[in-house]
């Protein structure tokens, strides 16, 4: 039996003869059965395979001087970890907690990018003591800090600069982090001022400059926009200042597909896009073929991973009568060709595992674990236990 809209569902997803889902061989229900809901289920097959695009894509189009790194807002953990170091990605991370995790799970720590554009002090002493690959500095606040910081270092600290091209991607409001407005990374009138600040402090080395534009983007063009940003600071840079610059990173933010209606994104023309907008910009401003670093994470894991919940619940809506059935009764009962909704479903989960819509109205496709080839029959709201109404 085939799954309604498979390319929402990961690889390894399908039904079984009983009907129910499976993912990687596994029962979806049994699962839920054994570890409790709410539950995270991860394909890893999924998951590596998005990893390999991503490998794949820049080997064909900016062979030799590229990488990707999996942004570990998306999803971190131990496992995830062992995953991105298998096969061969770096890793960012936003947070103290997410760096002990990633030193915790084993990952090479010069592999290991921390951003974030309110970094502790605490959290970047600790970036400093694991020698982690680069700091990405948000502000010039944090690159006095840094440099405070790093006095005497034997070794210099390698950082980028993170800027903010002032270029507003075609994305939801709340994940929109290129605008001059917005709370991340400098602002292009101050790289001067950094460019000094950099200059005068021994304990740091500027590697290279990014800039990241928004989650759940579906047009590279503002992607490739950036790029060109990025370069034209980095030729100031080496033109007025001195300062070489060797890495170029545009961020992420490669949307994928939640509902039936959106597309699946083409990872190789994403990654063909960037690329070519490096080549050609560093041409035109005599560089040499800068390297390009892409940080994929939502369009490597949000296709491999599965919410699992348990309906313990319904309410009727006003208008909708028929509810002295029980609750099992109530779950079978269809309302064919029915566009409103009915009831609410009940979820013993909530906000806490699934912010999403609740924060900026994002969607979702949703199925019976123990129904999943069966086509939609009735109109609902599945709502979690938290006390607001978003």
């Amino acid at each position: 039996m085939t799954l309604p809209a498979p390319q929402l569902w990961p690889d390894g997803a399908s039904v079984d003869a009983r009907g129910r889902l499976t993912i990687g061989g596994c029962d979806t229900v049994e699962l839920a059965r054994v570890y409790g809901t709410p539950l995270y289920v991860l394909d890893a097959a999924t998951f590596r395979a998005g990893c390999r695009a991503y490998r794949a894509a820049l080997e064909r189009h900016y062979p030799g001087a590229s990488s990707a790194h999996y942004a570990s807002k998306a999803l971190l953990n131990s496992a995830v970890v062992r995953l991105v170091a298998e096969e061969r990605l770096g890793l960012d991370v936003v947070s103290g907690g997410e760096l002990y995790v990633a030193l915790r799970a084993g990952f090479p720590a010069d592999r290991i990018h921390l951003h974030g554009n309110a970094k502790p002090r605490a959290e970047l002493e600790q970036a400093l003591a694991a020698s982690i690959g680069k700091i990405v500095v948000d502000t010039l606040d944090e690159l006095d800090l840094l440099a405070r910081l790093t006095d005497g270092r034997p070794q210099p600290q390698a950082i980028m600069l993170r800027l903010s091209p002032d270029i507003v991607a075609d994305t939801h409001a709340h994940i929109q982090t290129g605008s001059a407005a917005s709370k991340f990374g400098l602002p292009l009138d101050a790289l001067d001022a950094a460019a000094v600040r950099i200059a005068r402090a021994p304990g740091l080395r500027l590697a290279g400059l990014h800039s990241h534009l928004g989650s759940q983007i579906l047009d590279y063009t503002p992607i490739a926009q950036a790029v060109g940003i990025l370069l034209d600071c980095a030729a100031r840079l080496r033109d007025e200042h001195g300062l070489v610059v060797a890495e170029i990173s545009p961020g992420g933010g490669l949307g994928i597909p939640y509902t039936a209606d959106q597309s699946t994104p083409d990872i190789d023309a994403y990654v063909a896009t960037v690329a070519q907008a490096m080549q050609a910009g560093c041409a035109a401003r005599s560089f040499p073929p800068l390297r390009l670093v892409v940080e994929p994470g939502r369009s490597i894991v949000a296709r491999a991973g599965v919410a699992l919940y348990e309906i313990v619940a319904t309410k009727p809506l006003p208008g909708v009568g028929g509810w002295d059935l029980g609750i099992e009764e109530q779950i079978q009962l269809p309302t064919p060709n029915s566009q409103l909704p009915t009831r609410y479903l009940h979820v013993d989960g909530g906000m806490a595992d699934n912010i999403r819509p609740a924060l900026y109205g994002a969607r979702y496709s949703a199925l019976l674990a123990n129904r999943a080839a069966e086509p939609a029959a009735e109109h609902v709201h599945i709502a979690g236990r938290y006390c607001e109404s978003g």
